[in-house]
């Protein structure tokens, strides 16, 4: 009975044994599964490279870095007046101004008798020698010493006398020659003597004026010419031989400023081939009301 007992269990053992060996055996004869290929963490180079375009395009765009927007019709900001002295910008309007303009066209004609005088000395008018004279040493020196050198030559070559006493009007603007010419001249013609010698001498427009002032210890309006050096505006009056900063005299209150706008055409070595000789050039003619 034991023995029966026995030889099932061990025939039971045996067939657990021969199903598990079928199962291994049906398992190794399987093939194993392929695995899939690994997902690509990134994409492809040349769409890498679009996108990190594409990111600096947007970074470029940033509203933060971009500058505020202006309407295409929007006018440029305006150019700040260039300062003369006393603080005062040139006056281009008014009186004074179409008076200053008029004048232009006899200095211009001085101009071409002075260039004239220079190529034919022996033909030149005492008047034009006179200030071609002051021309010259004025331009033999330079920065504060030339202005000063005209300033005094032209103080000395004009003796005061009143529009009334020599031209029997109230207010007349002489030109240089004839200031030179008469020897005679108010502070007008002190002024615009000085303006023209040093545009000829070669100080620029943009640093010379002729300002308008009213002179509180006189009680009466006064003329004088400016001149810009190192920065400062310097005062050139017919009544002393001192160059004079604007901020230091105070008994003169600025009213208009004139000039700066053109330079004085250069002094030419000989006449322009064609024109007329240079005899026919002197100061008959040239208008006395301006």
């Amino acid at each position: 009975m034991l023995a029966r007992s026995t030889l099932r269990a061990c025939a039971r053992l045996a067939a657990v044994i021969g199903l598990m060996v079928c199962c291994a055996g049906g398992s190794m004869a399987r093939p194993a599964p392929v695995p899939a290929p690994p997902r690509p963490l990134i994409t492809p180079p040349l769409r890498l490279e679009a996108v990190e375009r594409k990111e600096l395009r947007l970074a470029a765009l940033d509203p933060a870095d971009m500058p505020a927007k202006q309407p295409f019709d929007a006018a440029p900001p305006p150019v700040p007046p260039i300062q003369g002295p006393f603080g005062l910008g040139a006056t281009e309007r008014g009186p004074l101004s179409a008076r200053w303009r008029s004048l232009q066209k006899t200095i211009a004609l001085e101009g071409e008798i002075l260039a004239r005088c220079r190529a034919k000395p022996a033909i030149c008018t005492a008047a034009a020698a006179k200030f071609i004279a002051v021309i010259e040493a004025g331009r033999a020196r330079e920065g504060r010493a030339r202005i000063g050198t005209i300033n005094r030559a032209v103080n000395l070559a004009i003796r005061y006398t009143s529009d009334l006493a020599q031209y029997g009007a109230l207010d007349i603007w002489a030109s240089p020659l004839m200031s030179f010419a008469s020897g005679s001249g108010d502070c007008e013609d002190y002024a615009i003597a000085k303006y023209v010698a040093l545009q000829h001498a070669g100080v620029a427009a943009a640093d010379l004026r002729l300002v308008l002032v009213r002179d509180r210890s006189a009680q009466q309006d006064h003329m004088v010419a400016a001149a810009r050096i190192d920065g400062h505006w310097l005062i050139l009056d017919n009544r002393t031989m001192r160059l004079v900063a604007d901020r230091e005299v105070p008994d003169l209150t600025p009213l208009a400023a004139l000039g700066g706008q053109a330079d004085a055409p250069a002094l030419a070595a000989s006449p322009p081939p064609g024109e007329p000789p240079a005899e026919a050039w002197d100061l008959a003619g040239l208008p006395l009301a301006l």
